[in-house]
Protein backbone atom coordinates (compact mmCIF):
# COMPACT_ATOMS: atom_id res chain seq x y z
CA UNK A 1 0.00 0.00 0.00
CA UNK A 2 2.85 2.47 0.82
CA UNK A 3 4.75 1.84 -2.45
CA UNK A 4 1.76 2.65 -4.14
CA UNK A 5 1.07 5.81 -2.38
CA UNK A 6 4.64 6.83 -3.44
CA UNK A 7 3.90 6.47 -6.98
CA UNK A 8 6.11 9.00 -9.08
CA UNK A 9 4.30 11.27 -11.43
CA UNK A 10 3.11 9.78 -14.93
CA UNK A 11 5.18 11.62 -17.84
CA UNK A 12 3.17 15.02 -18.45
CA UNK A 13 1.82 15.04 -15.30
CA UNK A 14 2.26 18.73 -14.17
CA UNK A 15 4.01 20.31 -11.74
CA UNK A 16 1.25 23.23 -11.25
CA UNK A 17 -0.97 20.85 -10.10
CA UNK A 18 1.30 19.89 -6.75
CA UNK A 19 0.59 23.71 -5.07
CA UNK A 20 -3.48 23.07 -4.91
CA UNK A 21 -2.75 19.83 -3.17
CA UNK A 22 -0.80 21.33 -0.75
CA UNK A 23 -2.75 24.19 -0.46
CA UNK A 24 -5.91 22.01 0.16
CA UNK A 25 -4.19 20.14 3.29
CA UNK A 26 -2.34 23.99 4.52
CA UNK A 27 -5.72 25.79 4.78
CA UNK A 28 -7.48 23.16 6.63
CA UNK A 29 -5.10 22.59 9.37
CA UNK A 30 -4.28 26.32 9.32
CA UNK A 31 -7.91 26.45 11.20
CA UNK A 32 -5.64 26.64 14.18
CA UNK A 33 -4.88 30.29 13.97
CA UNK A 34 -8.72 30.90 14.49
CA UNK A 35 -8.73 29.55 17.79
CA UNK A 36 -9.10 32.47 19.30
CA UNK A 37 -12.78 33.08 18.21
CA UNK A 38 -13.54 29.66 20.47
CA UNK A 39 -11.98 31.55 23.57
CA UNK A 40 -14.89 33.71 24.48
CA UNK A 41 -17.40 31.21 24.53
CA UNK A 42 -15.22 28.22 25.79
CA UNK A 43 -14.58 30.87 28.91
CA UNK A 44 -18.00 31.79 29.43
CA UNK A 45 -19.16 28.03 28.63
CA UNK A 46 -16.88 25.87 30.73
CA UNK A 47 -15.80 28.71 33.19
CA UNK A 48 -11.87 29.01 31.82
CA UNK A 49 -9.33 31.55 32.65
CA UNK A 50 -7.70 33.31 29.34
CA UNK A 51 -4.66 30.91 29.97
CA UNK A 52 -6.36 28.08 30.71
CA UNK A 53 -8.54 28.49 27.06
CA UNK A 54 -5.02 28.54 25.55
CA UNK A 55 -4.00 25.01 26.43
CA UNK A 56 -5.88 23.25 23.57
CA UNK A 57 -3.96 25.56 21.00
CA UNK A 58 -0.74 25.75 22.81
CA UNK A 59 -0.36 21.55 23.01
CA UNK A 60 -1.50 21.91 19.48
CA UNK A 61 1.37 24.01 18.10
CA UNK A 62 3.50 21.39 20.58
CA UNK A 63 2.33 19.08 18.98
CA UNK A 64 2.85 20.08 15.28
CA UNK A 65 6.67 20.48 16.30
CA UNK A 66 7.03 16.78 17.62
CA UNK A 67 5.10 15.10 15.31
CA UNK A 68 6.82 16.74 12.49
CA UNK A 69 10.26 15.89 14.01
CA UNK A 70 9.69 12.84 14.84
CA UNK A 71 7.57 11.91 11.48
CA UNK A 72 9.96 13.81 9.23
CA UNK A 73 12.09 10.82 8.07
CA UNK A 74 8.38 8.67 7.58
CA UNK A 75 7.93 11.66 5.42
CA UNK A 76 10.52 11.44 3.09
CA UNK A 77 10.14 7.57 3.02
CA UNK A 78 6.58 7.03 2.66
CA UNK A 79 5.44 10.02 0.40
CA UNK A 80 3.41 13.22 0.53
CA UNK A 81 0.34 10.94 -0.06
CA UNK A 82 0.62 8.50 2.95
CA UNK A 83 1.41 12.48 5.04
CA UNK A 84 -1.05 14.03 3.67
CA UNK A 85 -3.60 10.75 4.55
CA UNK A 86 -2.45 10.89 8.34
CA UNK A 87 -2.86 13.89 8.38
CA UNK A 88 -6.41 14.19 7.20
CA UNK A 89 -7.25 11.22 9.80
CA UNK A 90 -5.63 13.04 13.02
CA UNK A 91 -7.02 16.34 12.34
CA UNK A 92 -10.27 15.37 11.60
CA UNK A 93 -10.65 13.11 14.28
CA UNK A 94 -9.39 15.77 16.66
CA UNK A 95 -12.39 17.88 16.12
CA UNK A 96 -14.62 14.46 16.71
CA UNK A 97 -12.76 14.31 20.20
CA UNK A 98 -13.44 17.50 20.74
CA UNK A 99 -17.09 18.09 20.11
CA UNK A 100 -17.62 15.01 22.65
CA UNK A 101 -15.71 16.76 24.88
CA UNK A 102 -17.30 19.76 24.45
CA UNK A 103 -20.91 18.33 25.05
CA UNK A 104 -20.13 16.71 27.81
CA UNK A 105 -17.86 19.63 29.82
CA UNK A 106 -15.35 17.53 29.87
CA UNK A 107 -12.21 19.83 29.22
CA UNK A 108 -9.91 17.50 29.18
CA UNK A 109 -11.10 15.89 26.17
CA UNK A 110 -11.10 19.10 24.00
CA UNK A 111 -7.52 18.98 24.99
CA UNK A 112 -7.06 15.89 24.01
CA UNK A 113 -9.02 15.73 20.38
CA UNK A 114 -7.38 19.25 19.32
CA UNK A 115 -4.94 19.64 21.04
CA UNK A 116 -2.67 16.32 20.70
CA UNK A 117 -4.63 13.97 18.46
CA UNK A 118 -5.30 17.00 15.87
CA UNK A 119 -2.15 19.01 16.70
CA UNK A 120 -0.41 15.50 15.31
CA UNK A 121 -2.50 16.05 12.10
CA UNK A 122 -1.07 19.42 12.29
CA UNK A 123 2.26 18.33 12.24
CA UNK A 124 2.07 15.85 9.62
CA UNK A 125 0.16 17.85 7.29
CA UNK A 126 2.08 20.78 7.75
CA UNK A 127 5.46 18.94 6.11
CA UNK A 128 4.10 17.20 4.18
CA UNK A 129 4.11 18.61 0.68
CA UNK A 130 7.33 20.81 1.28
CA UNK A 131 10.23 18.38 0.12
CA UNK A 132 8.24 17.38 -2.53
CA UNK A 133 6.99 20.68 -3.85
CA UNK A 134 11.19 22.07 -3.74
CA UNK A 135 11.91 18.71 -5.60
CA UNK A 136 9.39 20.01 -8.32
CA UNK A 137 10.71 23.75 -8.74
CA UNK A 138 14.21 23.74 -7.48
CA UNK A 139 14.38 27.13 -9.69
CA UNK A 140 11.89 28.53 -7.68
CA UNK A 141 12.35 27.25 -4.01
CA UNK A 142 10.98 30.13 -2.28
CA UNK A 143 7.78 30.85 -4.30
CA UNK A 144 6.79 27.38 -4.04
CA UNK A 145 6.88 26.37 -0.72
CA UNK A 146 5.25 30.09 -0.17
CA UNK A 147 2.47 29.26 -2.14
CA UNK A 148 1.56 25.85 -0.23
CA UNK A 149 2.36 27.33 3.32
CA UNK A 150 0.73 30.48 2.87
CA UNK A 151 -2.61 28.34 2.75
CA UNK A 152 -1.66 27.52 6.56
CA UNK A 153 -1.59 31.06 7.32
CA UNK A 154 -4.64 31.74 4.94
CA UNK A 155 -6.62 29.40 7.08
CA UNK A 156 -8.23 31.34 9.55
CA UNK A 157 -9.12 34.09 6.75
CA UNK A 158 -11.76 30.57 5.71
CA UNK A 159 -12.41 29.34 9.55
CA UNK A 160 -12.65 32.25 11.82
CA UNK A 161 -16.11 33.94 9.96
CA UNK A 162 -16.79 30.01 9.55
CA UNK A 163 -16.51 29.28 12.90
CA UNK A 164 -18.29 33.33 14.15
CA UNK A 165 -21.24 31.96 11.72
CA UNK A 166 -21.27 28.24 12.99
CA UNK A 167 -21.68 29.55 16.75
CA UNK A 168 -23.90 32.22 16.05
CA UNK A 169 -26.23 29.41 14.38
CA UNK A 170 -25.55 26.96 16.83
CA UNK A 171 -25.11 28.54 20.21
CA UNK A 172 -21.94 29.97 21.92
CA UNK A 173 -22.41 27.60 24.87
CA UNK A 174 -21.17 23.91 25.38
CA UNK A 175 -23.63 22.79 22.86
CA UNK A 176 -23.50 24.89 20.04
CA UNK A 177 -19.33 24.97 20.25
CA UNK A 178 -19.83 20.95 20.19
CA UNK A 179 -21.78 21.07 17.13
CA UNK A 180 -19.14 23.35 15.67
CA UNK A 181 -16.83 21.19 15.96
CA UNK A 182 -18.54 18.50 14.59
CA UNK A 183 -19.14 20.42 11.41
CA UNK A 184 -16.01 21.41 10.89
CA UNK A 185 -14.28 18.01 11.38
CA UNK A 186 -16.14 16.53 8.60
CA UNK A 187 -16.22 19.97 6.23
CA UNK A 188 -12.29 19.60 6.57
CA UNK A 189 -12.06 15.99 6.24
CA UNK A 190 -13.63 16.37 2.85
CA UNK A 191 -11.94 19.01 1.78
CA UNK A 192 -8.36 17.40 3.02
CA UNK A 193 -9.09 14.56 0.26
CA UNK A 194 -8.51 16.32 -2.60
CA UNK A 195 -5.05 17.14 -1.82
CA UNK A 196 -4.38 13.32 -1.18
CA UNK A 197 -5.51 12.41 -4.76
CA UNK A 198 -3.78 15.24 -7.01
CA UNK A 199 -0.37 15.31 -4.88
CA UNK A 200 2.68 12.93 -6.84
CA UNK A 201 6.11 13.07 -6.61
CA UNK A 202 8.46 13.98 -9.45
CA UNK A 203 10.18 11.06 -11.51
CA UNK A 204 13.33 10.03 -10.73
CA UNK A 205 15.32 11.96 -13.89
CA UNK A 206 12.70 14.80 -14.07
CA UNK A 207 13.61 18.16 -14.04
CA UNK A 208 12.06 22.15 -14.70
CA UNK A 209 12.75 23.52 -18.18
CA UNK A 210 14.82 25.78 -19.18
CA UNK A 211 14.10 29.14 -19.08
CA UNK A 212 15.39 32.35 -21.28
CA UNK A 213 17.07 35.06 -19.09
CA UNK A 214 19.25 34.68 -15.95
CA UNK A 215 18.37 32.67 -13.31
CA UNK A 216 17.04 34.57 -10.55
CA UNK A 217 20.02 34.58 -7.54
CA UNK A 218 19.25 31.86 -4.73
CA UNK A 219 22.46 32.96 -2.47
CA UNK A 220 22.08 34.24 0.72
CA UNK A 221 24.97 37.44 0.67
CA UNK A 222 25.85 37.46 -2.41
CA UNK A 223 25.75 41.17 -4.27
CA UNK A 224 22.86 41.73 -5.77
CA UNK A 225 23.67 42.32 -9.80
CA UNK A 226 23.63 46.04 -10.41
CA UNK A 227 22.29 48.17 -13.04
CA UNK A 228 24.79 50.39 -13.07
CA UNK A 229 28.25 49.87 -11.51
CA UNK A 230 28.16 49.73 -7.75
CA UNK A 231 30.17 48.53 -4.77
CA UNK A 232 29.02 44.46 -3.81
CA UNK A 233 26.57 44.58 -0.90
CA UNK A 234 28.55 42.62 1.45
CA UNK A 235 31.72 40.65 1.26
CA UNK A 236 30.60 37.36 3.41
CA UNK A 237 30.34 34.13 1.11
CA UNK A 238 27.37 32.73 -0.47
CA UNK A 239 25.26 30.58 1.84
CA UNK A 240 23.90 28.15 -0.57
CA UNK A 241 25.68 24.40 -0.90
CA UNK A 242 25.55 22.12 -3.61
CA UNK A 243 26.56 19.39 -1.47
CA UNK A 244 24.28 17.21 0.72
CA UNK A 245 24.15 16.85 4.27
CA UNK A 246 22.25 14.67 6.33
CA UNK A 247 19.74 15.20 8.69
CA UNK A 248 21.40 13.78 11.49
CA UNK A 249 24.83 15.61 10.62
CA UNK A 250 22.62 18.90 10.42
CA UNK A 251 21.71 18.65 14.25
CA UNK A 252 25.60 18.60 14.60
CA UNK A 253 26.32 22.39 12.58
CA UNK A 254 25.81 25.91 15.10
CA UNK A 255 23.92 26.56 11.62
CA UNK A 256 20.61 24.16 12.29
CA UNK A 257 20.63 25.58 15.93
CA UNK A 258 21.01 29.75 14.91
CA UNK A 259 17.91 29.42 12.46
CA UNK A 260 16.33 27.02 15.53
CA UNK A 261 16.78 30.27 17.58
CA UNK A 262 15.82 32.36 14.45
CA UNK A 263 12.70 30.44 13.59
CA UNK A 264 11.88 30.73 17.65
CA UNK A 265 12.36 33.67 18.08
CA UNK A 266 10.14 34.91 14.71
CA UNK A 267 7.36 32.28 15.73
CA UNK A 268 7.23 33.49 19.79
CA UNK A 269 6.57 37.28 18.45
CA UNK A 270 3.83 36.63 15.77
CA UNK A 271 1.95 33.36 17.51
CA UNK A 272 1.53 35.62 21.13
CA UNK A 273 -0.44 38.17 18.79
CA UNK A 274 -2.29 35.34 16.99
CA UNK A 275 -3.86 33.06 20.19
CA UNK A 276 -5.25 36.32 21.86
CA UNK A 277 -6.42 38.48 18.97
CA UNK A 278 -9.81 38.40 19.03
CA UNK A 279 -9.64 39.25 23.03
CA UNK A 280 -6.60 41.59 22.33
CA UNK A 281 -7.89 44.19 20.50
CA UNK A 282 -11.18 44.56 22.36
CA UNK A 283 -8.97 44.75 25.58
CA UNK A 284 -6.41 47.36 23.94
CA UNK A 285 -9.35 49.67 23.13
CA UNK A 286 -12.24 48.95 25.58
CA UNK A 287 -11.30 52.51 27.47
CA UNK A 288 -11.41 54.38 24.78
CA UNK A 289 -14.52 56.47 22.78
CA UNK A 290 -14.33 53.58 19.76
CA UNK A 291 -14.21 49.95 21.45
CA UNK A 292 -14.12 47.37 19.60
CA UNK A 293 -16.54 44.76 19.30
CA UNK A 294 -16.43 40.92 18.74
CA UNK A 295 -17.94 41.01 15.81
CA UNK A 296 -15.39 43.59 14.28
CA UNK A 297 -12.89 41.37 16.84
CA UNK A 298 -13.44 38.89 14.58
CA UNK A 299 -12.55 40.77 11.60
CA UNK A 300 -9.37 41.74 13.12
CA UNK A 301 -8.27 37.73 13.36
CA UNK A 302 -9.18 37.54 9.64
CA UNK A 303 -7.20 40.35 8.70
CA UNK A 304 -4.14 38.85 10.45
CA UNK A 305 -4.51 35.52 8.62
CA UNK A 306 -4.80 37.89 5.36
CA UNK A 307 -1.35 39.37 6.26
CA UNK A 308 -0.13 35.66 7.53
CA UNK A 309 -1.11 34.02 4.00
CA UNK A 310 0.24 37.21 1.76
CA UNK A 311 3.36 37.19 4.16
CA UNK A 312 4.08 33.96 2.98
CA UNK A 313 4.33 33.96 -0.40
CA UNK A 314 5.25 38.06 -1.11
CA UNK A 315 8.22 37.75 1.53
CA UNK A 316 9.34 33.70 0.54
CA UNK A 317 9.31 34.99 -2.71
CA UNK A 318 11.69 37.96 -2.13
CA UNK A 319 13.98 35.90 -0.83
CA UNK A 320 14.49 34.15 -4.06
CA UNK A 321 15.69 37.86 -5.45
CA UNK A 322 17.47 39.08 -2.34
CA UNK A 323 18.41 35.88 -0.26
CA UNK A 324 17.50 34.24 2.21
CA UNK A 325 19.73 35.99 5.71
CA UNK A 326 18.67 39.17 4.18
CA UNK A 327 14.79 38.51 4.34
CA UNK A 328 15.64 37.19 8.36
CA UNK A 329 16.67 40.42 8.66
CA UNK A 330 13.45 42.08 7.69
CA UNK A 331 11.29 39.61 9.47
CA UNK A 332 13.06 39.95 12.79
CA UNK A 333 14.77 43.50 12.73
CA UNK A 334 11.41 45.15 11.44
CA UNK A 335 9.24 43.13 13.89
CA UNK A 336 10.81 44.77 16.50
CA UNK A 337 9.96 48.44 15.41
CA UNK A 338 6.37 47.18 14.58
CA UNK A 339 6.28 45.85 18.46
CA UNK A 340 8.27 48.77 19.74
CA UNK A 341 5.83 51.36 17.72
CA UNK A 342 2.50 49.57 19.53
CA UNK A 343 4.15 49.96 22.68
CA UNK A 344 5.11 53.58 22.41
CA UNK A 345 1.31 54.53 20.51
CA UNK A 346 -0.88 52.42 23.14
CA UNK A 347 -4.61 52.73 22.06
CA UNK A 348 -4.01 56.47 20.52
CA UNK A 349 -4.79 54.56 16.95
CA UNK A 350 -6.30 51.40 16.15
CA UNK A 351 -5.12 52.33 12.78
CA UNK A 352 -2.07 51.72 13.83
CA UNK A 353 -2.06 48.97 15.61
CA UNK A 354 -4.20 47.07 13.63
CA UNK A 355 -1.36 48.35 10.65
CA UNK A 356 1.84 47.25 12.43
CA UNK A 357 0.09 43.90 14.05
CA UNK A 358 -0.89 42.86 10.02
CA UNK A 359 2.73 43.77 9.36
CA UNK A 360 4.31 41.75 12.46
CA UNK A 361 2.00 38.44 11.56
CA UNK A 362 3.24 39.29 7.22
CA UNK A 363 6.99 38.79 8.72
CA UNK A 364 5.50 35.57 10.82
CA UNK A 365 4.11 34.00 7.89
CA UNK A 366 7.29 34.91 5.58
CA UNK A 367 9.69 33.43 7.87
CA UNK A 368 7.54 29.53 7.85
CA UNK A 369 7.45 30.28 4.09
CA UNK A 370 11.15 30.94 3.99
CA UNK A 371 12.74 28.90 6.09
CA UNK A 372 12.48 25.33 3.96
CA UNK A 373 14.71 27.38 1.43
CA UNK A 374 17.03 28.63 3.94
CA UNK A 375 17.52 25.16 5.22
CA UNK A 376 17.89 23.93 0.85
CA UNK A 377 20.85 26.46 0.73
CA UNK A 378 22.27 25.50 3.73
CA UNK A 379 22.12 21.52 3.65
CA UNK A 380 21.00 20.71 0.07
CA UNK A 381 17.54 19.25 -0.89
CA UNK A 382 18.05 15.25 -0.27
CA UNK A 383 16.91 15.23 3.12
CA UNK A 384 15.37 18.81 3.59
CA UNK A 385 12.01 17.38 5.10
CA UNK A 386 13.77 15.53 7.53
CA UNK A 387 15.49 18.59 8.54
CA UNK A 388 12.79 21.23 7.94
CA UNK A 389 10.83 18.39 10.78
CA UNK A 390 13.32 18.59 13.33
CA UNK A 391 13.62 22.33 13.12
CA UNK A 392 9.83 22.55 13.45
CA UNK A 393 10.99 21.98 17.09
CA UNK A 394 11.26 25.56 17.46
CA UNK A 395 7.54 26.19 17.02
CA UNK A 396 6.84 23.59 19.75
CA UNK A 397 8.23 26.42 21.74
CA UNK A 398 7.36 28.90 20.73
CA UNK A 399 3.93 28.15 20.70
CA UNK A 400 4.29 27.25 24.19
CA UNK A 401 6.25 30.19 25.27
CA UNK A 402 4.49 33.18 23.20
CA UNK A 403 0.96 32.50 24.52
CA UNK A 404 2.52 32.36 28.08
CA UNK A 405 3.89 35.00 28.30
CA UNK A 406 0.75 36.87 26.44
CA UNK A 407 -1.88 35.55 28.73
CA UNK A 408 -0.13 35.31 31.78
CA UNK A 409 1.06 38.73 31.60
CA UNK A 410 -2.56 39.72 31.00
CA UNK A 411 -4.40 37.54 33.82
CA UNK A 412 -1.48 39.19 35.94
CA UNK A 413 -2.73 42.65 34.94
CA UNK A 414 -6.70 42.19 35.24
CA UNK A 415 -5.98 40.55 38.62
CA UNK A 416 -4.12 43.90 39.45
CA UNK A 417 -7.14 45.80 37.88
CA UNK A 418 -5.06 47.57 34.81
CA UNK A 419 -6.67 47.56 31.74
CA UNK A 420 -6.26 48.45 28.53
CA UNK A 421 -2.23 48.40 26.87
CA UNK A 422 -0.91 48.15 30.11
CA UNK A 423 -2.45 44.72 29.88
CA UNK A 424 0.22 43.84 27.30
CA UNK A 425 3.08 46.40 27.73
CA UNK A 426 5.23 44.27 29.35
CA UNK A 427 4.60 41.09 26.90
CA UNK A 428 5.48 43.37 23.87
CA UNK A 429 8.82 44.46 25.66
CA UNK A 430 9.78 40.85 26.11
CA UNK A 431 8.95 40.35 22.05
CA UNK A 432 11.16 43.30 21.52
CA UNK A 433 14.18 41.49 23.27
CA UNK A 434 13.56 38.10 21.84
CA UNK A 435 13.23 39.57 18.29
CA UNK A 436 16.45 41.25 18.98
CA UNK A 437 18.32 37.32 20.24
CA UNK A 438 16.90 35.92 17.16
CA UNK A 439 18.54 39.21 14.60
CA UNK A 440 21.70 37.92 16.42
CA UNK A 441 21.44 34.16 15.25
CA UNK A 442 20.69 35.02 12.24
CA UNK A 443 23.95 37.10 11.85
CA UNK A 444 25.92 34.28 12.99
CA UNK A 445 24.97 32.06 9.95
CA UNK A 446 27.92 30.85 7.89
CA UNK A 447 28.07 28.12 5.13
CA UNK A 448 27.71 24.66 6.36
CA UNK A 449 31.43 23.23 6.75
CA UNK A 450 32.84 20.49 4.65
CA UNK A 451 33.60 18.17 6.90
CA UNK A 452 29.31 18.13 7.29
CA UNK A 453 28.99 17.18 3.67
CA UNK A 454 27.53 13.50 2.72
CA UNK A 455 30.13 12.01 -0.37
CA UNK A 456 28.36 11.53 -3.55
CA UNK A 457 26.08 8.84 -3.41
CA UNK A 458 26.11 5.86 -5.95
CA UNK A 459 23.03 3.68 -7.11
CA UNK A 460 19.39 3.85 -5.90
CA UNK A 461 20.47 6.01 -3.18
CA UNK A 462 22.24 8.66 -5.38
CA UNK A 463 20.40 12.27 -5.81
CA UNK A 464 19.39 12.46 -9.25
CA UNK A 465 21.39 14.99 -11.75
CA UNK A 466 18.66 16.69 -13.61
CA UNK A 467 18.14 16.85 -17.12
CA UNK A 468 17.54 20.01 -18.86
CA UNK A 469 14.33 20.18 -20.60
CA UNK A 470 12.02 17.27 -19.51
CA UNK A 471 8.24 18.74 -19.40
CA UNK A 472 7.11 21.04 -16.54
Amino acid sequence: MLAGLRTPAPRGWSRWLVPPAALSIHLAIGQAYAWSVFKPPLEASLGLSGTASAVPFQLAIVMLGLSAAFGGTLVERNGPRWAMTVSAVCFTSGFLVASVGAATHAYWLVVLGYGVIGGTGLGIGYISPVSTLIKWFPDRPGMATGIAIMGFGGGALIAAPWSAYLLDTFGRDATGIAKTFLVMGVGYGVFMTLGVFLVRLPPQDWAPPERPGPAPAAADDRPLAPLVPLAPLEPLAPLVTGAQVSAREALRTPQFWCLWVVLCANVTAGIGILERAAPMIVDFFADTPAPVAAGAATGFVGLLSLANMLGRLVWSSASDVIGRKRIYRVYLGGGALMYLLIALSGNSSTFLFIGCAAVILSFYGGGFATIPAYLKDLFGVHQVGAIHGRLLTAWSVAGILGPLIVNTVADAGEAAGRTGPALYGTSFLVMIGLLAVGFAANELVRPVDPRHHQPPAVGPEAVPVPQKGAPP
